[in-house]
């Protein structure tokens, strides 16, 4: 008998080897933590874990690794007062950890939880190396990432496909975009722009796609590969005589064509394709394919054949794999999807937090019937661009969360998901949405918000606690029904006018805060400061609500200048504008004690990709036009790309925005003075800028909390 229930114990139970990915991760983020838990692995039917005791030690089950991985964190923020970020993945653990009280289970019924956006990959990562990403698929594991987007490495697909389609090198190179806008290309908005790539490039982003894989499959990540879309180059019906739709433009630039599913090349190409995807990487479980992205013109183009095209090709590939798509805007057009077998598809409800699709009647975007039988994804969007700035729904993405899934679309809501962007920005929010599927009932934003600062600092105190309730109640309580793009963008980082408001094109900002507010939170983290000195996770938040306060202050100063340039009151005007360009070179100065917040962080990352100097010099060109004009002067002024990727950085600040300000007020200086100054032309200064290969340091300059108590006088003392 007693062999018998040690068999069946067995079954259920298994402690995970010593080699396991779970001890890899434990290793990495302190040597010889793997010895200070047990590990086990147990069967469910939902994913689930557990947190218990056991002799002395921690114990942590789950029914898979990241389910256990996900125990992991959460043991370490609730119960050890350690929390694990992008930028802070290693933490030193007591000798003995705090004991678990009492047995703690957590379970979800949602199957996923979906990590990444097309955009992200090219706004955070598109210079990143293997450490970068080994850090950040540990962070997915702790936070119960279980499908994420992976398209590194999708251009050697394309360039093998097109070569063996008769494509030379050079005609390659003109179709496959460079490496910061990799995204666009991939989602069928634009070709070429950005290269044309060296052969490191492909064989760089190859292999390290080749690691990523590898180490996503360990955890049993399950990655969404980039599928066939219908996506061919816009010249292939000179090139190669194929039946092609013309989908238009994008911002100015010419858009992919999309082979029709009526030509007979459309399987051939699309073998092709899953071909050379697998033959690289393997089989995948899920592909992303999103023809037609925002504004595709679909003229002629018979949808339902072409969904279905585009699905069955995949199916011929693996037979079980799921179609992962995105909605935004029309896109995925129900006339494509809604002959399609339940359970080929799950839609990514892109913007659940603002434009939600899912069937909510109040949302801009509605869709009567949702996405049909088809499973979703409840996705925050929260970030646009990589721009930096405090900004979120906290409240309301709770709100909303619960909403879906106790509504009539609740029964085909399968997970949740992270679509910013830009990433490495508002932990806290990122934090409560990958939370919200372990919590068994629903969760008070307010008292979420103090275990989360607990577990963030280690520790409270009432002047942090008053912080950010302050900040959860303003800059962090959006409006429900704003469409808002993201954060309250620095007027700072916005072309110059005398009508200057938001920056990029698309913004759709209104004021919902005071400013004062903001820069009274700010004091209440300077208040505290002295008492976390030294604490990595607090002092980027006080550089972060500081910088947001200069900017706050940025905007109350930007009408003064404009309101003395209208009375030409020179006196006022000389004033006015020497203050706000003090703020830009504070706000620079601030920035500068953190690595996360400099321009040399980013520009680094590009050069250190480069073997040779050509290579290094093109993907910081890469790095610098992204962040700047975007794209060319037509796309810039004409097709609105100008600061869409705008960023708050230590650097930029100084040697970009600066400057242009400047040049703006010499030119209303010279006006005032009477004379007739030729109009700046912006787009000249900013293209001088992103061609130039001047160095920047990531390094940290100062002490991060000396300096913001510095930066936090000089701006409430005037």
């Amino acid at each position: 008998m007693k062999k018998q229930i040690l068999f069946l114990l067995l079954l259920t139970s298994i402690h995970i080897h010593a080699t396991s990915p779970i001890q890899g991760l434990l290793e990495r983020i302190d040597k010889g933590a793997s010895r200070k838990f047990v590990i086990e692995q147990v069967k469910s039917d939902k994913d689930f874990f557990e947190l218990d005791r056991q002799k002395g030690k921690v114990v942590v089950r789950g029914n898979n690794y990241v389910s256990i991985a996900t125990g992991i964190n959460w043991y370490l923020k609730y119960h050890a007062g350690i929390h694990l970020c992008w930028n802070n993945m290693q933490a030193k653990l007591p000798d003995s950890l705090p004991p678990v009280p009492e047995k703690e289970r957590h379970d979800t019924d949602l199957k996923y939880r979906y990590n990444l956006n097309y955009c992200t990959y090219s706004y955070t990562m598109a210079f990143w190396d293997w450490e970068r990403w080994e850090k950040e698929i540990d962070w997915m594991a702790l936070h119960g990432i279980n499908l994420p987007l992976s398209i590194v490495g999708t251009g050697s697909v394309w360039r093998n496909v097109l070569s063996r389609l008769g494509y030379s090198k050079e005609e390659v190179n003109e179709f496959v975009a460079g490496p910061a806008f990799q995204a666009w290309w991939l989602m069928n908005n634009l070709e070429g722009w950005g290269g044309p790539n060296p052969d490191q490039w492909y064989s760089h982003q190859e292999q390290l796609q080749k690691r990523i894989l590898k180490r996503m499959r360990e955890y049993g990540i399950e990655p969404v590969l980039p599928g066939y879309s219908g996506m061919i180059p816009a010249n292939a019906k000179e090139k190669l005589g194929l039946d092609v739709a013309d989908p238009g433009k994008w911002c100015g630039y010419r858009r992919p064509a999309f082979l029709q599913p009526s030509d007979k090349n459309f399987r051939r190409i699309a073998r092709l394709y899953y071909k050379e995807m697998t033959r690289l990487y393997g089989k995948a479980n899920y592909y992303s394919m999103d023809p037609f992205h925002e504004g595709g013109n679909t003229k002629g183009v018979d949808l339902d054949a072409a969904g279905k095209s585009i699905r069955d090709a995949m199916k011929e590939a693996n037979p079980q794999a799921v179609w992962v798509a995105q909605a935004w805007g029309a896109c995925p057009y129900d006339n494509m999807i809604k002959n399609l077998p339940e359970g080929d598809m799950i839609v990514l409800d892109l913007y659940s937090e603002s434009r939600p699709q899912w069937g909510d009647p109040a949302s801009a975007w509605y869709r009567k019937q949702g996405f049909g039988r088809h499973g979703w994804i409840y996705c925050m969007l929260l970030n646009f661009g990589g721009n930096v700035g405090l900004y979120g729904k906290m409240e309301h993405v709770i709100d909303e969360f619960y909403k879906a899934r106790e509504s009539a679309f609740g029964g085909t809501l399968q997970g949740v998901g992270l679509t910013m962007e830009g990433s490495e920005n508002n932990p806290v929010m990122y934090e409560l949405l990958c939370e919200l599927p372990w919590h068994g009932r629903r969760i008070s934003k307010d008292q979420w918000l103090k275990s989360y600062l607990k577990a963030r600092y280690g520790k409270t105190t009432p002047q942090t606690v008053e912080a950010w309730l302050k900040l959860s109640n303003t800059i962090y309580n959006s409006p429900n029904a704003s469409t808002q793009q993201g954060t309250h963008e620095s007027v700072f980082c916005a072309r110059p006018s005398l009508e200057a408001y938001q920056v990029s094109s698309w913004s759709e900002m209104k004021d919902y805060y005071a400013p004062a507010d903001i820069i009274r939170a700010a004091g209440k983290m300077i208040e505290a400061a002295e008492e976390f000195r030294g604490n990595n996770n607090f002092e980027y938040d006080l550089i972060d609500v500081v910088r947001q306060a200069v900017a706050e202050k940025g905007r109350l100063v930007y009408p003064i200048v404009v309101s003395a340039y209208k009375a030409a009151d020179k006196q006022l005007f000389e004033a006015a504008s020497a203050r706000f360009l003090e703020l830009i070179e504070l706000q620079d100065k601030l920035l500068g004690t953190r690595r996360e917040f400099r321009l040399g962080t980013w520009t680094n990352y590009a050069r250190n990709m480069g073997e040779t100097d050509a290579q290094k010099d093109l993907y910081e060109w890469n790095a610098r036009v992204q962040i700047t004009t975007w794209g060319n002067r037509t796309a810039a002024n004409e097709g609105g790309l100008h600061d869409y990727a705008h960023k708050e950085w230590n650097g930029l600040l100084r040697d970009f925005y600066y400057m242009r300000w400047k040049a703006y007020f010499d030119e209303l200086r010279s006006t005032l003075n009477g004379n007739a100054p030729k109009e700046t032309d912006f787009y000249t200064l900013e293209e001088n800028w992103a061609g130039q290969h001047n160095p920047y340091s990531a390094e940290p300059e100062g002490d991060a909390t000396d300096i913001a108590k510095e930066v936090y006088g000089k701006i409430t003392d005037k």
